[in-house]
């Protein structure tokens, strides 16, 4: 796999094993990021913009690309082991675009998420896109990709988390939610929201406020509203 950009970098340098080869734009002037390649002893190539944007497919690349190993993921049972407490998963229900992935992982860094949980099939996966986006942050969040979401919600909640849902019907206000014990936040793909079979293992279900003419947020931010009134409960000034 290859990955880019310079956030990208900044966490990949921290764990150089990851890191097959690396190659560098030759008109790339960021001399801090010249001189970590060169003391750190990687495999280096200096190529052209034009073979970045290929490698790439025209992204902004920054001018590094990484070539690296895979991404580790986790099993659920290995994310209730690194789970602080009380614990608090992200599931993603079916969000295929890889920019609303991405920038989960950043805000489940941001408020110290234990771990995100995608689904197998339907979804998008730790793809480059998805890695750029999150700033790197798909090397600190801990991730599993399951098989059947709600399947494993059903094993998480008889490990003691209660799931708590998005969706506009049948919900309380979000800043009336239950935060204070372990939980899982499960966010709905862009179009269809939260499976029926999903829905069935939600204790609950919160939503957001419109105010205004629109009557649905972008899932991302969906998810980092509601991430940062989990902090805010569990964290008061």
């Amino acid at each position: 796999m290859k990955v880019y950009g310079k956030n990208v970098w900044k966490h990949l340098k921290q764990d150089p094993d990851r890191i097959k080869r690396i190659y560098l734009q030759d008109s790339l002037k960021d001399k801090r990021i010249l001189n970590e390649v060169k003391n750190g002893q990687f495999s280096c190539r200096i190529v052209s913009r034009s073979e970045l944007d290929r490698m790439t497919n025209h992204a902004n690349h920054q001018g590094i690309v990484c070539e690296v190993k895979d991404i580790q993921t986790y099993s659920p049972d290995q994310l209730l082991q690194k789970a602080k407490t009380p614990g608090l998963l992200v599931a993603l229900d079916g969000v295929q675009d890889p920019h609303n992935v991405g920038a989960v992982l950043r805000t489940c860094d941001c408020t110290g998420a234990d771990g995100l949980i995608l689904t197998k099939h339907n979804s998008a996966g730790l793809t480059p896109t998805v890695i750029k986006t999150s700033t790197g942050a798909a090397y600190s969040v801990p991730v599993s990709i399951v098989t059947n979401l709600s399947q494993t919600l059903k094993e998480l909640k008889k490990a003691g988390y209660w799931i708590v849902g998005t969706d506009m019907e049948q919900a309380r206000d979000y800043r009336e939610g239950i935060y204070d014990v372990p939980l899982v936040l499960v966010i709905g793909s862009e179009g269809k929201g939260i499976s029926p079979l999903v829905k069935k293992q939600c204790d609950y279900m919160v939503k957001l406020p419109m105010a205004g003419s629109i009557q649905s947020l972008n899932a991302s931010v969906a998810c980092g509203v509601v991430l940062y009134e989990i902090y805010s409960k569990r964290n008061p000034v």
